[in-house]
């Protein structure tokens, strides 16, 4: 291929326009909020005293009504304690819940919520969002795969 031809080649392929990247909004139900179990190693209990944070398991069910994944899902929501006052402040987006396949898929993630929070706390506004192609960098096969609380699947 002549270097003129292969050059026009690169150039229309870096200007060429990429697939849009639309966000998708998830139903999330069955949302439960409890202390991690002791056994956890977000529990650490050789840490806790008055001035630290508490781990607690978020847990739910996401549903994706389509037929492909929804990659790099989030989870927004509204944690608050048991007087209403919100538990993370300034913020609604929980964290991320990865790839979502179609149909109902299990979640759970880890909390810091600070010490002394009066419970039980509760789940408003809960909602994941994801999107049709991938916009973080993935983790390769040697690459421990996040979220790290892929172990908090696992019944109790």
């Amino acid at each position: 291929m002549p270097k003129g031809l292969a050059l026009l080649l690169a150039l229309l392929l870096l200007l060429a326009p990429a697939a849009p990247v639309w966000a998708l909004d998830l139903a999330v139900t069955d949302i439960t909020v409890e202390p991690c179990p002791a056994a956890d190693p977000g529990s650490q209990p050789e840490l806790k005293r008055p001035s630290g944070a508490s781990c607690y398991a978020l847990r739910g069910t996401v549903s994706n009504p389509r037929s492909q994944p929804v990659i790099d899902t989030d989870l927004f929501a509204v944690i608050s304690d048991r007087s209403g006052e919100p538990v993370l402040q300034n913020r609604t987006r929980v964290g991320s819940i990865g790839d979502v396949p179609p149909g109902e898929s299990s979640f759970a993630l880890r909390l810091a919520v600070p010490a002394g929070t009066p419970g039980p706390l509760r789940v408003s506004h809960a909602k994941a969002r994801g999107f049709n192609a991938p916009v973080r960098v993935r983790a390769g096969i040697d690459d421990e795969l996040l979220p790290l609380e892929q172990a908090l699947l696992d019944p109790l």
